[in-house]
Parts: structure tokens; sequence; C-alpha cells
């Protein structure tokens, strides 16, 4: 909501083998997706100790999370893409735009949308520092403007026109935001198997008027949200609408695509899934600690990848760690961090209670490390937090379950996973 979710690109040149999108459907692909504090990501600070981490992470969460509007819901206009600060999701995806291809790396988040990128020509009044060139459409022989007229351009909420191209306008809830022109391009994903897998005719935007509180490393957005323009909805009959993924804290693991993104087997359990604009949405009848089941009057909740806690209704996030902590023998302590509301000193998980999320005709058993953490060498924290906000199921909770999306049957499934060796 984000991981969202966020998107970075960092240039560099490769020469691709293309698999037609026709290949890519039949036999399905998948996509490493890169950690930002692995060692694999420009962000890495081999400095930090996997405490920091965690408190880095925790502090883009919550930083992601503040910029919600207090009065939003998921159902309601409020909530929108705008509403995420994307710089601060969690997972690193490659991509290439153009002809011929620039492959660039990306934050791979599920709470944006739309795809963009700061292009030629762009002054520096006008386009924030980034280390890497812009992109330039006049290099590109598959760059094509898209005219006022086109469904592209009315799936916008913000645009403008200029003659007869369409102009794109999107800002985020720190301020920041891009201006441009909406165009489609080609673009390239690197797949695990060496192969890469053209798209061609992806909507995306190409930005000449950027700024904000974006990273140098930075030079644009790649959306994997439910709307129209997103990256998944623009692949939908490329991937048979499936996709998934298998989280792993802080360490690469894989995003998969069309066959390769089915969840099946022994384990599995399916809830339906529904969309609000960018928001993949589930239902939550109730959480079980112990043997209490506790009912839930918010049922809506947006499953995010980008975000690392888990947020609840203020109220019934009180009474869920307040039943919780009646049931560890041991008094709670302090969160040296300042971000967390229910904390231990204590070494072992084996004290805390069994956690069961109950989505709607799925039943999703949590292991310990799934909602509590280590925060420091003894303390390990709860990850479960209050908002007056809208409800987010973090990937800290996804951690270990092999993730798979269904936008034609509309489901989400989970399969408990160690996801170490996907």
């Amino acid at each position: 909501m984000a991981t969202f979710l966020s998107c970075v690109f960092i240039l560099f040149f490769l020469c691709f083998y293309v698999v037609s999108p026709i290949e890519a459907q039949t036999g399905g692909f998948s996509v490493e997706l890169i950690h930002r504090d692995s060692p694999k990501s420009p962000f890495y600070n081999s400095s930090e100790t996997p405490y920091q981490r965690l408190r880095n992470a925790l502090t883009r969460s919550l930083n992601r999370l503040n910029h919600f509007n207090q009065n939003s819901s998921i159902s309601s206009s409020k909530a929108s893409q705008a509403d995420i600060i994307p710089n601060n999701a969690n997972y690193l995806i490659r991509i290439s735009i153009g002809t011929p291809p620039t492959e660039r790396l990306a934050v791979a988040d599920t709470g944006s949308d739309l795809i963009w990128t700061q292009c030629e020509p762009c002054p520096p009044s006008q386009c924030y520092m980034q280390d890497s060139p812009l992109f330039d459409p006049k290099m590109s022989s598959t760059y094509k403007s898209l005219p006022c007229s086109s469904s592209q351009c009315a799936s916008l909420n913000q645009k403008s026109c200029s003659g007869v191209n369409c102009q794109y306008s999107v800002s985020y809830g720190d301020g920041s935001f891009s201006n441009g022109n909406l165009a489609t391009e080609t673009v390239t994903l690197g797949s695990t198997t060496g192969q890469a897998v053209a798209l061609p005719g992806i909507t995306f935007g190409c930005g000449t008027y950027n700024n904000g509180l974006f990273n140098s490393k930075t030079t644009g957005i790649v959306g994997l949200g439910g709307g129209d323009i997103s990256l998944i909805s623009q692949m939908r009959t490329t991937i048979a609408g499936k996709f998934s993924y298998c989280l792993v804290p802080v360490s690469s693991t894989k995003i998969n695509f069309g066959t390769n993104g089915i969840v099946s087997g022994p384990g599995v359990v399916s809830t339906p899934l529904t969309k609000a604009k960018t928001f993949y949405v589930l239902t939550i009848d109730a959480i079980s600690v112990g043997n209490q089941r506790l009912g839930v009057s918010t049922p809506d909740i947006i499953i995010d990848s980008g975000t690392t806690l888990t947020l609840l209704p203020q109220g019934y996030n009180s009474n869920l760690l307040s039943v919780m902590s009646s049931m560890i023998e041991a008094q709670p302590v302090a969160d040296p961090t300042g971000s967390l509301e229910l904390c231990y000193s204590f070494n072992s998980l084996s004290q805390v209670p069994e956690v069961t999320i109950h989505f709607r005709g799925a039943d999703v058993k949590l292991s310990p490390s799934n909602f509590f953490v280590k925060v420091s060498e003894d303390i390990v924290c709860s990850v479960f937090t209050g908002t007056n906000s809208v409800p987010i199921y973090g990937n800290i909770m996804q951690t270990n379950f092999l993730v798979g999306y269904d936008i034609e049957q509309q489901t989400v499934s989970f399969k408990p996973t160690d996801c170490t060796k996907q």
C-alpha cells in the first residue's frame, strides 16, 4: 500500500534473448525479487545490524501508513494510491523499458498502479536529481504517445490534454509528484531462467516534471496494484491473471507469473479477493488467539507486500493484544524502537499462544515469527499495530507463505512454505 511500494530504477545495460508473451503465457515465468536491505540492493548498508535493518523497515512502514487519510475507508474514493508513499516499500524487481531495452531496478509495489519514469527533456529545475540517465523516448523505436481519446487516458484520475496527447498527473501523500506524457512502450522482464519476457504496448508515464522526496537512485514508480493501468492488470491476458510470491525476511526471493504463479497442493487455503481501485482487499471474519476467537466488525483488509506491520482498527487491536498478553507468562517491556505496542524480554517464542487469521473461507495458522519479531538481542515485539486508518495485512505476516493471486477467479491463496527453498 504498499509496500505502497516506492518504485526505484537503477540503470544497467544488458542484451536480452526475448521470449514472446505467448510463450510466457504457455509456460509461465518467474522474476527475482530483491529485498531493499539485502546485499543485492543498492540501499544495502553493510555496517547495519539485523536489528537496525528491522527498525528501518518498521520506520518505512509507519511512514508509509501515516500518510493515509485518517477518515478514509477501503471502499472510499479517498483511499487511493496517492495516499501511499511509494519510496517506503520493501522489494525490488528488474525491468527494462524501450527498444532497445534499458534494464533498470524497480520496487515491486502492490500499493501503486501507474508506471512512470523520468524522461528527456527534463531540465534540473523540473526533475529531481538521479544517478542514472533519464529515459529518452526519441532513442526508442517502440515509444508511442497516447491521445486524449484513448481508454488509457480515460482511466486516469488526474489528466489534461496538450494538443492531442494525454498528459498524466499523479501525486503522493508526502507531496511528491510526477507529471508528463502518457504513452505506450515495450517493457521487458528478466526471468530467473536467464531468458527475458517482452511485453509490448505497456502504458506508462514519461515524466517531464517530477519532484519531491525521491532518492537519487530512483527514476520513477512501477505499480503492481489492481488498477487498470498497473503492470499486473496490463499483463492480465499474458499471465492468465495469476501471480504469486514467497517472501523471505531481508533476502531475495521470486515473484511468479502465469502457470508459475499457480498455488496448489496440500495445505492450500483460498479466500475471496475484491479490488478497491488500486488495492487488493480480503475479508477477515475473526482472529483466534489460543482458544479465544475474536470476531471482527470491520472485516475488509488490504493485503500489501510493501508494508511491514499488520494494522488493525485501534480498539480491536488493543483487545487482541490484551488477550494475547493474558496468555503469556511474562511481564511486558517497553519497545526500544518506540513503535510497537506489545513486547517481551525473552529469546524463545515458545511462550506465545497460537494465532489463526480467519479469512472468509480460509483459516491461516501463523507461525510465532509471523507475528513476533526480534527488535534487539533479547526483546521481541508483536507486529500487530492499531490504526485509525485502513487495516493492512503486512509482509511479516506473509513470510514463509506462498501467496497466490488469481485475478480471473478473484481469489488469494495461502500455502505454508519454506520460502528459502523456492
